[in-house]
């Protein structure tokens, strides 16, 4: 009795082994799309200041948010609410805004 279960098992592995491989289908790789070329932004000096004071000293407490997920009404407020809380003083705070805003 096991002698026909091992033949049976090994006849069925030979058979699976040598069956046609054409029936796998395989799916074609992803598209990719070419990068799109940005053109690079220069920042001024001040800028570039607001740009090192918004991310050093606001992701201490949260996460960034993108400048442009807010308009330049909108994030008045919002930077004269968190510049006392991030220890920034009104010039700081200003050139956060105004980096925030140059979007």
């Amino acid at each position: 009795m096991k002698y026909k279960v091992l033949a049976l098992a090994a006849l069925a592995t030979i058979i699976y082994s040598c069956a046609s491989k054409s029936a796998v289908v395989t799916a074609e790789p992803p598209k990719v799309e070419p990068p799109v070329a940005t053109a690079a932004t220069v920042l001024t000096p001040e800028l570039a200041e607001g740009k090192s004071l918004y991310e050093n000293s606001c992701a201490r407490c949260h996460r960034l948010y993108e400048p442009k997920e807010f308009s330049a009404e909108q994030w008045k407020p919002i930077v004269l609410r968190m510049a006392p809380k991030a220890r920034l003083n009104e010039a700081q705070g200003m050139k956060v805004y105004n980096y925030v805003t140059m979007q």
